[in-house]
């Protein structure tokens, strides 16, 4: 990150992004966010292009920049490889996880308890989809961190931006939510493989994690 302005406009703007808290076709002013972050228009540029750079917005000449917008055929292709890519990673982490790291997978799966139902409050629901983004989000990061390998994690990393960006701006608040109790199962299956160092069933499951996390993703477009 060129500076810690831009670096700070760029997180806040990306997991507003991931919220859904800018609809596609809506335009991020670089008034706005000025007002919203207290700088410059330079950072906000800076910002914006690296946004660019990672797939989630799309730069309006002199005017700031909107949600990008990606096809159903892009979405369905960016999760057959963003699934193969991580259940190669999974793969490594079976094969190269401590038992402490196991520990750690464990400790973070019991730190969340999955609802069947998200209620009839539109706050509500956003606050557990939120929650559970950031959940899911440290549950996989951590497989990240067995596999021991930088070039794969920073590749996964931006991987994962992507994908929590089309699930967000796709689908109605919560509606993800939904799906928590299964989620949760799937991720107990993985971390079973994993500890059991079956690197075939571990690649498996988060193939089929990952896969099903895009049939969402695809659906609310």
């Amino acid at each position: 990150m060129s500076s810690s302005l831009a670096g700070r406009v760029y997180e806040g703007v990306k997991v507003g992004l991931f919220r859904g808290d800018y609809p596609i076709g809506k335009r991020l002013s670089i008034e706005a966010l000025r007002t919203r972050f207290g700088v410059s228009k330079q950072p906000i540029s800076e910002a914006f292009r690296l946004l660019a750079a990672d797939g989630l917005v799309e730069i309006l000449p002199r005017s700031g920049c909107v949600p990008r917008s990606y096809s159903r055929q892009e979405i369905e292709d960016f999760f057959a490889v963003f699934a193969s890519f991580e259940a190669s990673t999974t793969q490594l982490a079976t094969r190269r996880r401590t038992p402490e790291q196991v520990g750690s997978l464990r400790r973070i799966l019991s730190s969340h308890s999955p609802e069947a139902t998200v209620g009839n409050s539109p706050d509500h629901a956003a606050k557990r989809a939120d929650e559970y983004r950031l959940h899911n989000r440290e549950f996989h990061l951590t497989i990240l961190e067995m596999a021991q390998s930088h070039v794969v994690t920073a590749v996964s990393r931006r991987m994962m931006d992507l994908s929590d960006y089309l699930i967000g701006t796709g689908a109605e608040e919560g509606r993800f939510v939904f799906h928590e109790v299964e989620r949760h199962d799937e991720h107990e299956a993985i971390v079973e493989a994993i500890q059991a160092q079956d690197e075939e069933l571990a690649r498996r499951f988060m193939f089929a994690h990952i896969s099903r996390a895009g049939q969402f993703a695809i659906a609310v477009q």
